[in-house]
């Protein structure tokens, strides 16, 4: 993406779930840990084509819906003994109200 868009408040994503935000590009997935990080992921697990948004956080990790793939918040790499990735988006908080933006 050539600029930052502002998708969302921190508080919009519930905490261990993610928010689904649309692009040209196809859906973008934007997760929200425990500890309040944020991260974004295409919304295609590289398994299956599976929403990652419908997946289950954990750590710094998400576990797809369907098959049970784990891939890494940080950097969309699958967990071994599976191989692949989704692609990850860059994200910034801006100010105090805590809004985000890919």
């Amino acid at each position: 993406m050539a600029e930052w868009k502002r998708v969302c408040k921190v508080e919009d994503i519930p905490q261990l779930g993610a928010r689904v935000v649309r692009s040209a590009e196809g859906d973008i997935a934007v997760f929200r840990t425990a500890q309040d990080a944020v991260f974004a992921l295409r919304d295609k697990c590289p398994h299956k084509g599976g929403p990652l948004s419908q997946g289950l956080v954990h750590g710094e990790q998400v576990t797809c819906s369907l098959h049970g793939w784990k891939l890494r918040l940080d950097n969309g790499e699958a967990v071994a003994p599976d191989v692949g990735c989704a692609r990850r988006y860059p994200t910034r908080g801006e100010g105090d109200a805590g809004v985000i933006e890919i």
